[in-house]
C-alpha cells in the first residue's frame, strides 16, 4: 500500500489549497504501465471520497491536459525570452559555493536536472533570478511562483476550460520531495477564482505571504 495527496483548490478561505491523502495498492516498478496504474488506482481512492473528476499532471498522464500542464511541458517568461520551468527553476539555484547558473535555462529540463545534480558548490541558500534573491521559505514557493507565471497567459483558456476536483502527481512523495506540479496547478486555479492571480504572478512576496497563511 502507498499514500499520496490529491490537491482541491479552495475557492475561499485562508488557504489556497485543500491536501486530502488516501490508501491505495501500489504497483511497484519504473515501466510507464505500471505509473499508470497507480494513478488509476489513487484516482479510485479518491473517488470512493467522494472527488470525482481527477487530473493526472505530469508526463505519465492518460490525458494530453495533464501532459501540457506538466513543469516540464511549461516555459517560463523571462526578460530574455521563454525557458523550460523546470531549467529555470534548476538554474536560479544558488549554493554557498556557487550559483546562479542562467546558463542551464537554455538546458532541456533533464540536462538542467543533471547538471545541478553533479555540481558540489555546498548547501542550496537561495535562488536568484534576472538579479533578484528568493529565499526558501515558503519551501515550495519559489517554484509554485514560477509555475504559476508560465501559465498567467493562458488564463482565460483555463478558466474555460478546465473543470476538475483535483489534480494529482504520481511521481511526488510527499515525505521526500517538496515542489508538486499539482499543487502548483491548484494554487493557480484558487488564485484565479478569487482575482489574485496578476497580483500573485506579478509580486513574489505577495504569493508567498498568501501560501504562508494559516
Amino acid at each position: 500500500m502507498a499514500s499520496r495527496p490529491v490537491f482541491l483548490p479552495a475557492f475561499n478561505g485562508r488557504q489556497l489549497v485543500q491536501e486530502r491523502s488516501f490508501d491505495f495498492p501500489w504497483a511497484p516498478g519504473f515501466a510507464e504501465v505500471q505509473k499508470k496504474k497507480n494513478v488509476s488506482a489513487l484516482h479510485n481512492a479518491a473517488k470512493r471520497h467522494g472527488i470525482e473528476k481527477i487530473l493526472e499532471i505530469s508526463s505519465k498522464s492518460e490525458e494530453e491536459l495533464g501532459k501540457r500542464l506538466s513543469a516540464f511541458s511549461l516555459k517560463v517568461p523571462l526578460n530574455s525570452g521563454k525557458f523550460p520551468l523546470e531549467s529555470v527553476y534548476q538554474g536560479s539555484k544558488t549554493f554557498e559555493k556557487h550559483g546562479p547558473f542562467p546558463e542551464v535555462f537554455r538546458m532541456t529540463p533533464r540536462e538542467a536536472k543533471r547538471f545541478i545534480r553533479e555540481i558540489n558548490a555546498g548547501n542550496l541558500v537561495r535562488f536568484e533570478l534576472e538579479g533578484k534573491r528568493f529565499p526558501l521559505s515558503p519551501k515550495n514557493a519559489f517554484y509554485d511562483w514560477l509555475y504559476i507565471r508560465a501559465l498567467v497567459e493562458h488564463a482565460d483558456w483555463i478558466e474555460k476550460n478546465v473543470h476538475y476536483d483535483g489534480f494529482t502527481d504520481i511521481e511526488f512523495n510527499p515525505t521526500k520531495q517538496v515542489n508538486c506540479q499539482a499543487r502548483a496547478f491548484a494554487e493557480f486555479l484558487s488564485l484565479l477564482s478569487r482575482s489574485k492571480l496578476q497580483e500573485a504572478a506579478n509580486d513574489f512576496d505577495a504569493f508567498a505571504e498568501m501560501l504562508s497563511v494559516v
